[in-house]
């Protein structure tokens, strides 16, 4: 490719880009490929970067032009065009060939290249001979760079849509190169949008998942990148891929294609196998000697930036450039810097081949991860970056290429429904599966026999294969699924426009699973303050102010919860702005009624109750003489939730303490010690056995005299606590601030839209109105009759925590024999979900790792493991320390509480004997070294989680100074540790 290629005048480049355009278009009118010598006029396509006065109508100069693209380019490529004015710069053939060369030294020869932004492809014709063993694999917004690129490199494939849209597998490409768009806006991808990330970082985020781990990314960004001020997108960064390596261009190198003086970098970095806790010097900025402020790594590195630093006047203000070295060529500029960047591309451990498998060849992205294939009769089983040649036996083989075809005409109906194809289509093939699957069956039985499992269950998609059957109770067929005859699929069809307010909150609710005023504006076209009075009452403002701008929540969402709370926070901010004054009439109207002394049971030992407030009762209750009380002291341990009565032995010769509520083994203010603590007295007498051991015997009668008088000392509480006015006043108004403040939040999924689900299963209200409270409750107990529809509420769930952005990936946790039952169904309801799920052989200790990579490295809906699978899973070393840490600490703090204030023999020996446990469990894990074959559970990518019959997990570990409470368990068990 020319150097010079790019080179010229504004009005040459336009001329060159029509010229190009006018070829493209008679290409494809003409339905056939270019010729070579048309590719010669192809390639000179620079795009419009630093040509927007072609697009401006007021300029006199380029009205010709102006006329020339409106009437060459359709209305969505014109609007295509001008938008890639801000974001499209040609990129120097220089600088792709340093880039080229700095790969090959990293040790590439052969394997998978991602361009997520590649123009009319430059980098691919400029791959050198070299790399011809490497397979390109290019994206493309604009439309006419796109089809520009496909009509240049017939052989490659190129993709003509947004980076967002596209559907390329995780961790398939070796490397990924390109320019990627600079602007401020962001990007809409539900999987990133959490992040908000401008289109440059979004576009580093999403090739990080692209590209394997050990791959390398060579990307060319604004310097931006390294030089903002927040940190928080090198950190993402940073997480994932470690540096190998910067260069910072000069500003003049996009000068003569692009016609722009912009400072640019030239980032390369090599994906980790996983994420890790990183804060390096890179994150950061930092002062040079000449007070210019920039990136630690050119600041240690002076030699990576190939030119002089200086601030200079832009249409900003005062920037720092990359200003050339005079005389200086950059070939040999970057010839020299890319020495200083050493890598090599490494395998991964998933993409390594085995011994023997010689045959293996690089993966074709269209074939699912996961999945066999058939090539040229050959049966292929596709893992990452690479497609192994798999050995079978006839039968076996048979089986497999059956298993494929039917796979591969269900997707292909799958998308058929999706796309809304006409009923002609589908029934076209469905006719054509129903022929695939009886041919299949009478040749080798039902797809869930055993001998088909064996030879395809490595194939992700065998469970979507068995949903294909509805089974009978013994495993026989009962009837096909209603995929062979119906559709099963809704295609989703975007509202775009509404007529009113109360439309589009529904939509965002479905559509965002928030308030969104920004996407209801555009939906109804009309402005903020208007759809803010239209919602009013339905929809609040919220007091607190973040980002500067206001926030909204619906009704049923702010008239629920602390609502006692709110309304003071409204108040108080309608004291500066009215607006509020909706939120305080509304709550007001829902403030839960003040509860009378007679509406509240306290028991005693209740730990609201001041401790003063015990001891006057104990001290009135029992006369105890006035000279005496400076000595008792009542206490309340935090803690342990302990109370302790100081001073119990002191009052000897009190009648009531030691026979109207006490007895002679045990006076009133051990009783009332006790109660506080919610235990029943009791009474032993110690003898010692033969082998001269003092053995505790319980006296039955003197316990229940003790406990007698246990049950006068209550009722004596229930009679004093709300004699007093001032007391009471005190007291309800303490229980109603802080236990009578909650109003319960009616969650309804009227307005859920579950788009994927098959339409021929109507979910239930309470069903709808359970995942509504999944997805905006958080935490949530389905505690539903059996029957009721428990799963397809998970399912659902899980699918629009994920369509909504709400999670990116969930875990199912079911018992070990329902897992392909339940995977069935999960298919039944949403045919096109992609989950991944366990088998009893991916968690023997040979597979165990390759199946948890498998779960962290692939993009899917969902995967679904058994109890005692997920019991495998540990958590990280890290967060088991911290975990054991804190209630190390908790203990040693509850130890110096209960000795401060001389806490009884028992409880400091409980917790000293928690305290030892704890510390040889820190010990053991302070004391292991990090084994690298551990997958822990935080490096799935897990962030929603649901379990099924969860009772499994009931019953944690509990520090309680209760006895003989049924079913709370003092010790500590292995499923516990994973679930606490």
């Amino acid at each position: 490719m020319d150097d010079a290629l790019g080179h010229g005048t504004q009005k040459e480049k336009f001329h060159s880009n029509l010229a190009a355009i006018q070829l493209l278009k008679k290409c494809e009118e003409e339905g056939r490929y270019a010729t070579p010598d048309e590719q010669e006029t192809l390639v000179k396509y620079v795009g419009w970067g630093g040509l927007s006065d072609a697009f401006d109508e007021t300029k006199p100069s380029w009205g010709y032009e102006y006329l020339q693209l409106k009437t060459v380019l359709t209305e969505a490529e014109y609007s295509a065009a001008r938008e890639s004015t801000l974001t499209a710069f040609y990129t120097p053939p220089v600088v792709i060939r340093a880039i080229y060369q700095a790969l090959e030294n990293m040790g590439l020869k052969t394997g998978n290249i991602l361009e997520p932004s590649c123009g009319v492809g430059n980098f691919i014709g400029m791959k050198p001979e070299s790399l011809s063993g490497c397979s390109v694999y290019g994206v493309e917004l604009d439309p006419i760079s796109g089809r520009i690129a496909k009509q240049l490199y017939q052989k490659s494939a190129i993709a003509v849509q947004g980076y967002e849209e596209a559907k390329l597998p995780d961790n398939f490409f070796d490397v990924a190169v390109g320019n990627v768009p600079f602007g401020q806006f962001k990007i809409s991808d539900k999987r990133y949008d959490k992040h908000h990330f401008l289109v440059h970082d979004f576009f580093f985020a999403k090739t990080l998942d692209k590209v394997r781990p050990g791959g390398v990314i060579a990307f060319i960004t604004s310097s931006g990148t390294m030089d903002k001020k927040n940190p928080a997108v090198r950190r993402y960064i940073a997480q994932r891929a470690e540096l190998l390596g910067a260069i910072r261009l000069p500003n003049n190198t996009f000068l003569k294609n692009a016609g722009t003086q912009t400072t640019a970098d030239i980032l390369f970095l090599q994906k980790r196998d996983r994420m890790v806790e990183a804060e390096p010097d890179w994150l950061y900025l930092d002062t040079d000697e000449n007070g210019i402020t920039q990136n630690r790594y050119f600041i240690e590195h002076p030699e990576m930036a190939l030119g002089e630093m200086a601030m200079e006047h832009t249409q900003y203000g005062m920037d720092s450039a990359c200003r050339p070295y005079p005389g200086k060529a950059l070939a040999d500029l970057l010839e020299k810097a890319i020495v200083n960047i050493h890598a090599e591309i490494s395998e991964y451990e998933t993409d390594r081949l085995e011994e023997g498998t010689a045959d293996a060849i690089p993966a074709d992205p269209n074939v699912p991860n996961y999945s066999y294939t058939v090539l040229d009769g050959a049966i292929y089983y596709r893992e990452n970056s690479h497609m192994k040649l798999v050995g079978l036996s006839k039968t076996g083989a048979n089986r497999v290429k059956g298993m494929v075809t039917i796979r591969d005409c269900v997707r292909e109906l799958i998308a058929f429904q999706r796309d809304g194809y006409p009923d002609g289509d589908i029934q076209k093939r469905q006719r054509e599966l129903n022929r695939l699957y009886d041919v299949f069956r009478s040749k080798y039985g039902l797809l869930n026999e055993r001998a088909n499992r064996l030879v395809f269950a490595d194939d992700s998609s065998y469970p979507l294969l068995c949903s294909l059957e509805v089974l009978a109770e013994g495993g026989t067929l009962e009837r096909k699924a209603d995929m062979f005859n119906k559709r099963t699929i809704k295609p989703h069809k975007a509202v775009t426009k509404v007529d009113t307010a109360s439309e589009a909150l529904s939509l965002s609710l479905s559509e965002k699973a928030c308030v969104d005023m920004e996407y209801m504006c555009q939906l109804t076209g009309k402005g903020a303050e208007e759809v803010e009075q239209e919602l009013k009452g339905v929809i609040f403002r919220l007091p607190d102010i973040k980002d500067g701008a206001p926030h909204f929540v619906s009704e049923d969402e702010y008239l629920s919860g602390n609502v006692r709370k709110k309304l003071k926070e409204a108040k108080l901010a309608a004291q500066s702005d009215k607006v509020y004054e909706t939120n305080v009439q509304a709550l007001e109207r829902v403030q839960p009624k003040d509860l009378s002394a007679a509406q509240i049971s306290v028991r005693m030992g209740a730990t609201w109750i001041p401790t003063e407030d015990v001891a006057d009762f104990m001290f009135q209750l029992l006369e105890t003489p006035e000279h005496l009380r400076a000595d008792f002291k009542v206490h309340f341990f935090k803690y342990t939730g302990e109370w302790r009565v100081e001073g119990k032995s002191i009052d000897k010769g009190n009648v009531k303490a030691n026979n109207t509520y006490g007895t002679h083994c045990a006076n009133a203010y051990r009783i009332i010690e006790d109660t506080l603590n919610l235990r029943d007295t009791r009474i032993y007498d110690y003898d010692v056995d033969d082998a001269g051991r003092r053995k505790a015997v319980l006296n039955k009668k003197e316990t229940a005299i003790a406990q007698g008088k246990q049950d006068l000392i209550k009722q004596a509480f229930q009679d004093w606590i709300w004699q007093e006015p001032e007391r009471r006043q005190r007291l309800t108004s303490y229980y109603n601030e802080h236990f009578n403040a909650i109003r319960p939040r009616e969650y309804d999924g009227s307005h859920l839209h579950f788009y994927g689900m098959n339409p021929e299963i109507q979910l239930r209200q309470h069903q709808k109105n359970g995942i509504a409270r999944i997805l905006y409750g958080g935490n949530t107990l389905l505690a539903h009759v059996m029957g009721a529809g428990k799963t397809y509420t998970m399912v659902a769930a899980a699918m629009e925590s994920r369509r909504l952005g709400l999670s990116s990936k969930s875990m199912v946790v079911v018992p070990n024999h329902i897992i392909e039952q339940f995977a069935a169904e999960w298919l039944q309801l949403y045919p096109a979900a992609n989950i991944l799920v366990a088998t009893k052989r991916d968690f023997e200790t040979r597979n165990r790792k390759k199946f948890c990579a498998r779960i962290a490295t692939s993009d899917i809906d969902a995967v679904i493991i058994g109890h005692s699978q997920f019991e495998r899973i540990p958590l990280s070393v890290e967060r088991q320390q911290r975990m054991l840490q804190k209630q190390l600490e908790e203990v040693m703090d509850g130890i110096l509480e209960a000795k401060r204030h001389e806490g009884n023999h028992f409880t400091v020996k409980q917790l000293e004997k928690s305290k030892k446990s704890l510390e040889g469990r820190l010990k053991k894990l302070n004391d292991q070294s990090r084994k690298d074959d551990v997958v822990s559970f935080e490096e799935l990518g897990i962030d929603r989680l649901f379990v099924d019959e969860a009772d499994s997990y009931k019953n944690l570990f509990l520090y309680t100074k209760m006895r003989n409470v049924a079913g709370l368990h003092r010790q500590r068990r292995r499923n516990h540790q994973t679930c606490s």
